[in-house]
């Protein structure tokens, strides 16, 4: 755990850092009971993620991928696509039905995510691994304070003097263009865009070296999520984050990632360097978001 009021050191990125923070392979997640051809019966060229003969649900499957310190990787989809289940087995939401995910630690040591005993699991959500919901209710306790919210990870990773505590929340607040002076009032009377905001605040309370971003601007007006993504790329540039974009919006997708991974009906279809799916995208359904993003 992270040593009492204090942050972990910066971490330096060295040549074994770049090659990866996160590795996903062979990932899949099935609702339901997985039965012989329910793969085959499903997926992009199936044209669902449902079994006709079961019902069961194909979410995700065989999907790989892997992110390096300091980058952004778009997951892209539809509703139903697959993303945000993937995502949620990143977090630890969801148990896999097969696969591998790989976390790399501050300490250059690699664990397998699925093998972690549930209080391992939970300690590298509060120190290394963080979640910026779709909905801030999901990521914050909206009966308290944002700087309460704020204090939830701190105190958790061992943090106890009062006063670090609320200098770490208004730096956090600042950094994330929240007023300090709004530190005491309860989250719930904020606006979207504001209690979005005091999420990116709290997940970057223990400096964790993946941010897992869930939609974070679906709902919001479109000037407020233009700020909101601004923060956000800014963030990921000045603190070097490893992070995992979801997004339906190509556009989203474009102005934070550097790679990407479009899925449809639970598989990858496609994945590459963004700009260049942006600018001559293959795959059909790949296409169509590129041209509704351009619309």
């Amino acid at each position: 755990m992270t040593p009492v009021d204090s942050l972990p050191a910066p971490r330096t990125v060295s040549a074994a850092d770049t090659a990866w923070q996160l590795r996903v392979a062979g990932l899949g997640h099935v609702y339901g009971v997985l039965t012989d051809g329910a793969v085959e019966r499903t997926g992009s060229l199936a044209g669902t993620a449902k079994d006709p003969v079961t019902g069961s649900i194909v979410a995700a499957w065989d999907v790989d991928f892997e992110v390096a310190t300091g980058e952004a990787l778009g997951l892209i989809g539809e509703s139903g696509s697959g993303k945000s289940t993937v995502m949620r087995c990143i977090a630890g939401d969801l148990r896999p039905t097969v696969g591998s995910i790989e976390f790399r630690r501050r300490d250059g040591s690699v664990e397998e995510l699925l093998d972690m005993p549930p209080a391992r699991r939970r300690a590298l959500r509060v120190d290394d691994l963080a979640i910026v919901y779709q909905d801030p209710a999901e990521g914050l306790d909206m009966r308290i304070s944002a700087g309460g919210n704020i204090a939830e990870p701190l105190t958790a990773a061992g943090w106890r003097h009062f006063g670090r505590i609320r200098e770490r929340g208004a730096e956090l607040l600042a950094r994330t263009d929240v007023p300090v002076a709004r530190m005491d009032d309860l989250v719930r009377e904020f606006s979207g865009g504001m209690r979005q905001r005091v999420q990116l605040a709290k997940a970057l309370a223990n400096q964790p070296s993946l941010v897992l971003f869930d939609e974070p601007t679906t709902g919001l007006d479109a000037s407020v999520a233009a700020g909101v993504l601004d923060l956000i790329r800014n963030l990921i540039d000045d603190l070097g984050l490893a992070a995992v974009v979801v997004s339906h919006d190509f556009g989203v997708i474009e102005m934070l990632t550097s790679r990407c991974v479009v899925m449809h009906h639970g598989r990858v279809v496609e994945q590459g360097l963004t700009d260049q799916l942006f600018e001559d995208p293959q795959h059909p359904y790949s296409q169509r978001l590129v041209a509704a993003a351009r619309a």
